[in-house]
């Protein structure tokens, strides 16, 4: 286990921790795990409100004339042309095809991007965006360690956003927010980005905000939204949340060596726009046949599927489980896993440390995505 003291820390870690939030090392953060309980605040999200301290991902801002031409080659999906406001979900990929992470691309002025990635790949594309930065026309900043980051996801997030004292006058923007969309506000201490895109498949919003705003404005949705049910939520309850709409999540559903095409993301691979890293690749991989694909599990046997189980169609090793866990909303055990192509049918089972569970083929996702448009809820080679 890590030592506590060597873990970095949001604005908001003191208040986890005095409210009693069981803390955990998380990519290098002091993060909560859980407040309540998962159940509780599973249920929370997908029935009032709930909200996130989600400080550990990653920010990186691009500017410079070059940077539009830049990002774009180094990205699967299509960023250039992307109108201000815009947010694009993509990869960024090895040479072999192989992801790096999975990211948000945000186009916030004409030559002024922000990069959103996963904590635990900060370090890796940070490296990675640096190696490739060209001589000239790119800025390259990292301002993570500057930005507090806030998720406000549930059905009632639009109602508990609005109450904040400083996005007073704004209603009428966050209601024209479309999905994969931002805009900029100027908080009390510097600018804030406003966004809609979620990892829970409910409705939603991201609040970045200087370090400075972040614990009052966290304090004020809390107590703004008293009667709504607001509660913090830990980071147990974001991974059950996202797994039952099988979003997928890197060192899961995505790794290294796993294309977007294998893992389902096929729709934010734009084979057809000009080169990127891994597009070669992708090209060959789409054209020979993608040899393994993402499928959901339901348990009929008494027992979790945990990552890493084997999976066997027939008696046949033909994978293995990259997420699974008892499901709070629809209550019984699911998994996602990786498996040969081929496989569609047959006698399906998880060997878990060498006691077989048996399982079958269900339908993508478990349970759908209550925000529209949302494309993650697709599994398209496109």
């Amino acid at each position: 286990m890590s030592d506590s003291s060597s873990l970095k820390t949001t604005p908001l870690t003191g208040w986890h921790s005095a409210q009693g939030a069981r803390m955990v090392p998380y990519a290098g953060f002091e993060m909560p795990v859980q407040y309540e309980g998962v159940l509780a605040e599973h249920a929370c999200v997908r029935e009032k409100v709930g909200l996130f301290d989600i400080t550990h991902m990653g920010e990186l801002f691009v500017g410079g004339p070059q940077a539009e031409a830049w990002i774009d080659s180094l990205v699967t999906n299509r960023v250039s042309g992307a109108s201000i406001g815009k947010i694009v979900y993509t990869a960024m990929c090895r040479p072999d095809g192989g992801v790096l992470d999975d990211m948000l691309v945000y186009r916030l002025g004409e030559a002024e991007w922000m990069i959103v990635c996963n904590a635990a790949n900060h370090a890796k594309i940070g490296a990675w965006l640096k190696r490739h930065l060209p001589a000239e026309g790119v800025d390259l900043e990292d301002r993570s360690d500057q930005v507090a980051l806030i998720a406000v996801q549930g059905p009632d997030s639009r109602e508990l956003l609005c109450r904040l004292e400083a996005l007073a006058g704004r209603a009428a923007d966050v209601d024209a927010l479309k999905f994969y969309t931002s805009f900029t506000h100027a908080g009390p201490r510097g600018q804030w980005i406003v966004s809609r895109t979620g990892y829970t498949g409910e409705h939603g919003y991201e609040l970045y905000l200087p370090n400075g705003d972040a614990l009052a404005v966290w304090e004020e949705l809390l107590t703004r939204g008293a009667d709504l049910g607001a509660a913090p939520i830990g980071l147990a309850a974001r991974d059950t949340l996202r797994f039952e709409v099988c979003y997928c999540l890197y060192g899961h559903e995505l790794e290294e060596d796993i294309t977007p095409l294998e893992a389902g993301i096929g729709w934010a691979v734009k084979l057809k726009k000009n080169d990127f890293t891994g597009r070669e690749a992708l090209v060959t991989q789409k054209g020979e046949g993608v040899p393994r694909r993402i499928i959901c599990l339901e348990i009929t046997g008494r027992g979790i599927a945990r990552q890493g189980s084997r999976v066997l169609c027939d008696g046949q090793d033909v994978g293995v489980v990259t997420s699974g866990t008892f499901s709070p909303t629809l209550k019984k055990p699911l998994a996602m896993a990786l498996v040969d192509a081929s496989v569609s049918d047959g006698e399906m089972a998880v060997d878990v440390r060498g006691r077989s569970l048996d399982c079958r083929i269900v339908s993508f996702p478990f349970l759908s995505a209550r925000t529209k448009g949302d494309p993650r809820a697709e599994r398209t080679l496109s």
